[in-house]
C-alpha cells in the first residue's frame, strides 16, 4: 500500500515552520497515544505513521530529501545520514516531551557543582544631616563567607570532588517509562553532579561557614528613605566555590527635630513674637548644614506665611545643585503678661479699629448670616 504523504500526516502545509510541525505532532500525538486510545490497533498504526513523518521532517536535512525525492529519500540507497530504516519513535516523542517539560525538571545542562550565593539585605538608619554631608558608615552583616580551609571546595585537603557514579556527573537521572522519558533530580548527589568523599571538617562540605563581616559603607550626599545601595559580591558564598550574590543596603533617614524633608525640599516651622509679626523686623533661622540665615519678617505678616531660602535645601543624589528650605511663620500669642503689659495692650485695643482687616472680614459675614437664617 502506497504510504500517505507526511505532510498530510501531520496535517499542515509544505511550507509549515519547525514550530508549527512540532505543534501539530503534538497535538495529534495526544489524540493517538496508545494510553488514550487502549486496544485501537487503528489508532496505534496511525501513531506510528505520524512519529515516522514528524521523525522525517523535524530534521532540516531530511525535510530537504523528502521535499525534493518523497519517500524515495529514505529507501534503496538515497538516504545519507540516517535516512534508510524505520524511523525512531522514542527520539521524537522525546523531542516533545523535552519542549513541554524540560524546563520544569531542569533542562538544560549537568549537574549544579557550583552555585551562586544569595543576595542580602541590610538596613542602615542615619540622620538627616548624614543624608545631607553623606558619610562612610562601618556595618556588621551576618553572612556565609567562603571557607578558608578547603578554598570554598567542601573538600578536605588537597582532594578534589569526584563526579556522581549515579548520574556520571550529571546532577539527573533518566527513566524510561513507555514513550515517555522521565527526569529526576540525582538522589546519591542531589543534583549537584559531585560527591565529596572527604568533607572538609570546618564547613562539612558546604564550601562556606556563617560568619560576621565588616564592611565600610561609603553613603552619598543626598540619600532619602528608600535609597537602595548594591555592593556587588558582598551577599553570601557561593556553594562549593560559586560566585557570591550582592549585598543590598536600604537606607532610612530618621526624623529632624527641626527640618521635615519632602525630596530636595526642607521645611522648618518658625515661632515669631506678635510685635515682630505686627512691626516687622529680622530674625534668624537655621540651616541644615548647621549655619544661620537672616531672614526679614514684613509686617502684618501672619501665622502660616511661608517664605524661600533658595538653595538651603537637599543636595541632589545625582548633582545638580540643592533644593529650597521653606520657613513657615507660627506668629506666638503672649503668655504670662504683667499688670502693665495688660494695661498696654487694653490701651491698644481701645484704639485698634482698622488694625485687624481679617477679623472684621469674618464677623461682617457671621453677622450676614445669622440676619439671614431670621428672614
Amino acid at each position: 500500500m502506497a504510504k500517505r504523504d507526511y505532510y498530510e500526516i501531520l496535517g499542515v502545509a509544505r511550507s509549515a515552520t519547525a514550530d508549527e510541525l512540532k505543534k501539530a505532532y503534538r497535538k495529534k500525538a495526544k489524540e493517538l497515544h496508545p494510553d488514550s486510545n487502549s486496544g485501537s490497533a487503528n489508532a496505534e498504526a496511525q501513531f506510528k505513521e505520524l512519529n515516522e513523518a514528524y521523525e522525517a521532517l523535524k530534521d532540516p536535512e531530511k525535510k530537504a530529501a523528502y521535499d525534493r525525492f518523497g519517500h524515495a529519500a529514505f529507501e534503496g540507497g538515497m538516504g545519507g545520514r540516517g535516512y534508510g530504516g524505520q524511523a525512531d519513535f522514542s527520539s521524537a516523542f522525546s523531542d516533545v516531551f523535552d519542549d513541554l517539560f524540560g524546563d520544569f525538571m531542569g533542562r538544560g545542562g549537568g549537574g549544579q557543582r557550583a552555585s551562586r550565593g544569595s543576595d542580602l539585605r541590610y538596613n542602615l538608619s542615619i540622620t538627616m544631616e548624614e543624608a545631607f554631608f553623606g558619610s562612610q558608615k562601618t556595618i556588621n552583616v551576618p553572612t556565609s563567607v567562603s571557607c578558608e580551609e578547603c578554598n570554598g571546595t567542601g573538600a578536605e585537603g588537597a582532594t578534589e570532588p569526584q563526579p556522581c557514579p549515579t548520574c556520571s556527573g550529571m546532577g539527573k537521572v533518566r527513566a524510561q517509562q513507555g514513550f515517555f522519558t522521565v527526569e529526576r533530580t540525582c538522589p546519591t548527589c542531589s543534583g549537584l553532579g559531585q560527591i565529596i568523599k572527604n568533607p572538609c571538617k570546618q564547613c562539612g562540605g558546604a564550601g562556606r561557614i556563617e560568619k560576621n563581616r565588616s564592611l565600610s559603607v561609603n553613603i552619598p550626599a543626598g540619600v532619602e528613605t528608600g535609597t537602595k545601595i548594591r555592593l556587588a559580591g558582598e551577599g553570601e558564598a557561593g556553594l562549593r566555590g560559586g560566585s557570591p550574590g550582592d549585598l543590598y543596603i536600604f537606607v532610612s533617614v530618621r526624623e529632624h527635630e527641626l527640618f521635615e524633608r519632602d525630596g530636595n525640599s526642607l521645611f522648618c516651622r518658625i515661632p515669631v513674637p506678635m510685635t515682630t509679626a505686627a512691626m516687622g523686623g529680622d530674625i534668624e533661622v537655621p540651616t541644615i548644614d548647621g549655619g544661620r540665615a537672616r531672614v526679614k519678617i514684613p509686617a502684618g505678616s501672619q501665622s502660616g506665611r511661608q517664605m524661600r531660602l533658595r538653595g538651603k535645601g537637599m543636595p541632589s543624589l545625582r548633582g545638580g545643585g540643592r533644593g529650597d528650605l521653606f520657613i513657615e511663620l507660627a506668629v506666638e500669642t503672649p503668655v504670662n503678661l504683667t499688670s502693665r503689659q495688660k494695661e498696654l495692650l487694653r490701651e491698644f485695643e481701645g484704639q485698634a479699629e482698622n488694625n485687624s482687616p481679617e477679623s472684621h472680614s469674618f464677623f461682617s459675614k457671621v453677622k450676614s448670616f445669622w440676619e439671614s437664617m431670621k428672614s
